[in-house]
């Protein structure tokens, strides 16, 4: 079960906010080791142009597959002016998510077709991503676990239909093996069955080939690929290491 649109939209500007505290002052060209060859300048242009682009989507009521931008007109020349560009990107797309009911049909790469796709993916993109940084600079990443779940739920939703984007998910692949995913700090757990022909969450599944079991906050940062020696597991190793090597996007 999603946490509400309100709760998602009102996430996006504090998570945005944590980046910026974050990065600023920090030296834009220090390298992110989670984001194979971006340095925290990047991840900063990465995030706001996304968190932009997100909200034209939303404020356009977009209902065919747009084409995605190549550029954004605005990003800045100076790097050490992105955390300010962050804070105003994150005041944009709040103004438009208030005005914006959360059952408006649109289009969405994922499942659900409706406007609060787009805040739900926008408040995990930037999350995931002030992580990154955190983690470029050696802090220690503070999740709230409720938050961290949904990310979690979000991710496994709609990891199904990224192929468009992240082909390597195609590579999900099975004999109908399933993988747990339990959160041990909150009542929550997923299954996913890999099939011949894909894979998905299965709510049906009895039993687990393999189980990954973690805090929240460490089993929303192992799914994203971003930290995996946290987490415990058991089963069959060879499939977590192919689920591994083909979830990331």
């Amino acid at each position: 079960m999603s946490l509400s649109y309100v709760t998602h939209c009102a996430a996006i500007e504090r998570e945005t906010h944590r980046m910026v505290r974050v990065v600023s002052g920090a030296d834009p060209t220090t390298a992110v080791p989670t984001c194979p060859d971006w340095n925290l300048a990047a991840l900063m242009r990465h995030t706001g142009s996304l968190q932009r682009w997100f909200t034209v989507l939303l404020r356009d009521r977009v209902r065919e597959r747009p084409a995605r931008p190549t550029a954004v007109p605005d990003v800045p020349t100076d790097p050490s002016a992105y955390p300010r560009w962050l804070t105003e990107g994150a005041a944009a797309a709040g103004a438009v998510l208030r005005v914006t009911d959360p059952d408006t049909p649109m289009w969405a790469w994922g499942p659900d077709q409706h406007a609060r796709f787009w805040a739900r993916r926008m408040l995990f993109e930037t999350l995931v991503h002030r992580a990154d940084a955190e983690l470029a600079l050696s802090l220690p990443v503070d999740i709230d676990p409720v938050l961290a779940a949904d990310g979690v739920d979000e991710f496994l939703t709609n990891l199904p239909s990224a192929a468009a984007f992240a082909p390597q998910v195609a590579g999900l692949r099975g004999a109908d093996e399933v993988i747990r995913f339990e959160c041990v700090d909150l009542d929550r757990q997923w299954a996913v069955r890999l099939r011949p022909d894909g894979f998905g969450l299965d709510p049906d599944a009895a039993s687990a080939h393999a189980t990954v079991r973690a805090d929240a906050a460490e089993l929303l940062l192992f799914v994203y690929g971003r930290r995996d020696n946290t987490v415990t597991r058991s089963g069959d190793a060879a499939l977590l290491s192919r689920w591994s090597a083909n979830s990331r996007f």
